[in-house]
């Protein structure tokens, strides 16, 4: 799965947060300064020709949904990132996320409730 430039996936979060969409609640969502139209549905249809997304078609206007879910586009990220940059070492990345990302003490109490769990279930 292909990377997606950052505008791209700006426009992605907002349709996996609403899941469906048409055109004017997509440029709802955006913060001003809104971009132009022209340039929405130029982003919409690189969207579509790459498949992330397809719409349903009511008359002249189109109902935009999510082809490709938010959770799989970002878990093969990560696992490219582990791959490439922690020598495929999810132990390197995870020591490394948890020093870095600055989180607090009840997220990494979180955190360590989370890894608790997955220990149990092997």
């Amino acid at each position: 799965m292909i990377k997606l430039p950052q505008t791209e996936e700006q426009l992605m979060e907002y349709i996996w947060e609403m899941q469906q969409a048409f055109t004017k609640d997509l440029m709802d969502k955006y913060p001003e300064p809104k971009p132009a139209q022209t340039t929405l549905a130029t982003l919409l249809k690189r969207l579509t020709d790459k498949k992330f997304i397809s719409y349903k078609l009511y008359g002249n206007s189109r109902e935009y949904y999510p082809l490709v879910q938010k959770e799989d586009y970002f878990e093969k990220h990560i696992n490219n990132i582990v791959e490439n940059f922690f020598d495929n070492s999810a132990l390197r990345f995870a020591s490394f996320f948890t020093r870095k990302s600055k989180m607090n003490k009840k997220e990494l109490e979180e955190l360590k409730k989370i890894v608790d769990e997955q220990l149990k279930k092997q």
